[in-house]
Order: structure tokens, then sequence, then C-alpha cells
């Protein structure tokens, strides 16, 4: 059987797929605050959620011992808990799906030896991204049981970025599959893409950052932070020392995430304008014009987000639009690649 064929990309699509739904189910969970409502972690058992009333209410009792109840939610009945319990189990799930998913057919490839050397080894990264994410996520759970009744901010964003993070590769691997034979190369323009991807990535992380503080919920104005101010006064005089009000402070963390997106539309537009110069290819051309449309969208949502003081409905979909983004930016980058 001839290796790196279809059904190793399907394998590989599918993944992305998953991991794509996880990030939108992990956004819902962070935007309802379920994110703390499984206090412990089983691997196998935990896949099973309660199945009666002596069963919810032992979980529920459970959820009773951590800062979450005890300081924020101390009003909520059984049936409030159901609701928050939900979108974690069924991301948890997920989680252990996208594992099944990868490692059985791994295994199968792997036996029938349908994967060439070179995928072999960015199967087995993949492995190990992925492990990696898993053990992220109980990570940042952790953070919110002990003394406060949140996530660390720091934690949700290695966790988020991860996530982000090992679906581009995934991706990326794939589109080495798709296009095993041809050559669409451009080292000068592929840096400048790279340097778009940097700073995605970095506005991605500052996402994570905004919605770990909760700081979507201050300064609901644009473009100006508030009436008549660009940079509002709490930016600098939230934390001290200075450094910290751009990485703990929510004002501080806000200004950065809103001063990055311009950052972002800028490399988008400068990629599009030095395309023009050069002689392009349809997939090429249809990443940098996939580009400006995606990334004119999510500035919008962006906006919205802000002024509406993030619904759950738009927060999720701003998020789905980070995701798209960085999609279509790595779709770019590799096509000027390779």
């Amino acid at each position: 059987m001839k290796k790196d064929n279809k059904r190793v990309i399907y394998w590989l699509l599918t993944g992305c797929v998953l991991i794509f739904i996880m990030v939108v189910v992990g956004g819902i969970t962070r935007l309802t605050h379920s994110g703390l409502s499984i206090s412990n972690y089983k691997l196998i058992s935990g896949t099973i959620p309660p199945m009666n009333a002596t069963e919810w209410q032992a979980a529920f009792d459970l959820y009773k011992q951590y800062p979450e109840y005890q300081k924020l939610n101390t009003h909520f009945s059984l049936q409030d808990f159901k609701s928050i319990y939900f979108w974690e189990w069924f991301h948890r799930v997920l989680g252990r799906l996208i594992g099944l998913v990868f490692i059985i057919p791994f295994i199968y490839f792997l036996s029938t030896k349908q994967l060439t050397k070179p995928t072999l080894k960015k199967a087995a990264v993949l492995l190990v991204m992925g492990g990696f994410q898993g053990f992220l996520g109980w990570y940042m759970v952790k953070s919110g049981l002990v003394d406060r009744p949140d996530v660390s901010h720091y934690r949700l964003a290695a966790h988020l970025t991860t996530a982000f993070l090992t679906f581009a590769y995934t991706f990326w691997v794939a589109l080495d599959l798709i296009f095993s034979n041809v050559k669409e190369r451009d080292l000068k323009f592929r840096n400048v893409v790279r340097l778009a991807l940097l700073v995605l990535i970095l506005q991605i992380i500052y996402g994570a950052f905004v919605a770990g503080l909760d700081a979507g919920w201050i300064h609901n104005h644009w473009p100006m932070m508030s009436e008549g101010k660009f940079i509002h006064e709490t930016v600098y005089i939230e934390q001290s020392p200075l450094y910290k009000n751009f990485i703990e402070g929510k004002s501080g963390v806000q200004f950065v995430h809103r001063t990055l997106a311009y950052i972002v539309v800028f490399f988008i537009v400068l990629l599009w304008k030095k395309s023009r110069a050069l002689i392009r290819t349809k997939h090429q051309d249809k990443g940098i014009y996939a580009l400006l449309i995606v990334v004119t969208l999510q500035f919008v949502l962006g906006i919205l987000t802000l002024l509406l003081q993030v619904p759950v409905w738009l927060g999720v979909a701003h998020q789905v639009g980070a995701f798209i983004l960085l999609s279509t930016m790595v779709f770019t980058l590799h096509r000027f690649s390779k």
C-alpha cells in the first residue's frame, strides 16, 4: 500500500476538525464559567457523567469543597451546578476522543507501514504535543482549586496556545502530504509571513490573557479605551512594578490586545502589498486574499465583542475567528515555503 496515502491525510484533517471543535467548546466552557465544575480527574470513569440523583449530589458536594462555590456560587442549586457541569464534562470527553482518534489510527498506519519516515517523526511530535496539551488542561484547572475561584491566566494562555499550535502543526503535516509534489517557494516573502505568524501567535496569547483576567468586561469603548482616551490611566497604575500592568493588569492586558490587533492587520495588509510584486501561484493568491477577508472579519468581531461586553456567542465567534485566521496564515506560509 502506498505510504502517506489519502487515508493518512484524512486522519490528520479529522484531527484538525476535532481540535477546532475542542477549542470552541473550551471557549464556551470559559465564557460560561464552567471550567472548575469538575474538581477531580479520572481518565476512564470520568467519561461517564453522574447517572442518578445520588451521583449528582456527590458531584455537587465535591464542588462545594472548593473556592468557586465557597466564594462565588453559594447560591447555586443542584440544577445550576448541572448546567455548568455539562460543558466541562463535554470538553474533557472531547479531549479523550481526540486522543483515541490520533492513537488508534497511528498504531494501524504504523503496523501496516503506511507512514514514511518523515511523517512518522512528525506524528511522534504530534503525539507529544497532544499529551502535553492534556496535561496543561489539568494543570490549569488545579490553579483554581487552591485559594481563589479562578484559574491562572498564564496557565489558561499556555493551554489555549498549545491547542492552537497543535492544530497548526497537524494542519501543516497534512498540507505537506496534500502538496507533496508541488513546489511554490519564495523564501524572502516567506520570512515576512513567518513574522506575521509570530505576531498573530502573540495576539492569541494576549487573547487568552484577556479571557483569563476577564479583561473584556472593562473599557467597552472603541476606538478609545474610554471617552476621549486612547490609553486609559489604569493601564499604568494598576500593578507595580510597571511591566506587570501589561501581563497581569486587566487594563494593560486589554490595551496590548487592542494594539496587537492593529499590528496584525498591518502585517496582513503589508503581505498583500508585497505579494502584488510577485508572480503568484493559484494557491498563494488564495492564501493572501483569504488573509485579507478573515482578518477584516476578525477585527470587526473583536470590536463587537468589546462593545457588547462579551456575550457568550460573540466571544466564541471571536475565538473561532482567531482559529480560522491562524489556519489561513499557516496555509499561506506553507504555500510560500514548500
